[in-house]
């Protein structure tokens, strides 16, 4: 679609980046809001978010790095260009969450607490980082003949070009910001610190491994010739969070 803005010599605006930034100050913003609902600095918040983006931003890239190793064993220096794309989230989520546990508990913070303020603000900050990925072309569908399918002509972009596509970029954007809906509706009425977080990543784990069967970019060798790793790990998150809901609930319920 639109994967450079505009350019200015040798300096360009990407619209991955953009959007990419705009989900990051998104969820920021939205966290320092939580913190201050639950009484808690809005400013440790800031701390916390700046070394969780960095832990995010690493783990996200290593694992996009890994599903297709060759360019970047190649050219090293490649892993640096994250504003062109190739940001995995579920590699983002496996280097911030231990982040954000381990700062939580040496600056006496409750880390359920935390998790449950930074649930929304993930699920909207994603919501603008797909439509990052639909601009650039990356993470593409599969060709598809539906009437509401996309068609790539401009040559930047990533997906394979003047072939209709399924916009599952689009469907990934929609499916995030009904969860941050959900989410923001919820997160009154939940008593047990925690269930929000494990929420989100039910949610979205499920919506996930729908949708990645209409990928068509190359994401890594399936697992048994059938799921791939995004299924996999969306599997293996559900299932964990299902178990901490459960387990929280009938902590709940013996308390009472």
């Amino acid at each position: 679609m639109f994967p450079t803005i505009f350019t200015i010599g040798t300096v360009s605006l990407h619209s991955y980046g953009l959007f990419v930034a705009i989900g990051c100050l998104a969820g920021f913003f939205l966290a320092r809001v939580e913190a201050r609902r639950k009484n808690i600095d809005p400013d440790r918040i800031s701390d916390l978010v700046f070394y969780a983006l960095i832990a995010g931003i690493v783990g996200a890239r290593l694992f996009y790095a890994l599903t297709d190793p060759a360019p970047y064993i190649q050219n090293p220096l490649a892993l640096l260009k994250i504003w062109e794309g190739g940001l995995v989230f579920y590699g983002a989520f496996i280097l911030a969450v231990p982040t954000i546990f381990i700062y939580a508990r040496r600056h006496g913070l409750k880390a359920a607490v935390i998790f449950d303020i930074l649930a929304p603000g993930l699920a909207l900050g994603h919501f603008f980082g797909r439509i990052g990925c639909f601009l650039a072309g990356c993470c593409y569908g599969k060709a598809s003949d539906l009437p509401f399918a996309v068609v790539f002509q401009n040559p930047g972009s990533l997906a394979p070009l003047n072939l209709g596509l399924h916009p599952v970029q689009l469907y990934s954007a929609l499916s995030n910001l009904l969860i941050f809906g959900f989410l923001w509706l919820l997160r009154k009425r939940l008593r047990i610190d925690g269930q929000l977080f494990w929420v989100y990543v039910l949610l979205y784990a499920a919506a996930r491994f729908f949708l990645e069967f209409f990928r068509g970019d190359f994401r890594g060798d399936f697992v048994f010739g059938i799921l791939s790793p995004a299924q996999t790990l969306g599997v293996a998150m559900a299932g964990v969070s299902m178990v901490c809901l459960a387990l929280s609930a009938r902590r709940a319920s013996s308390d009472r």
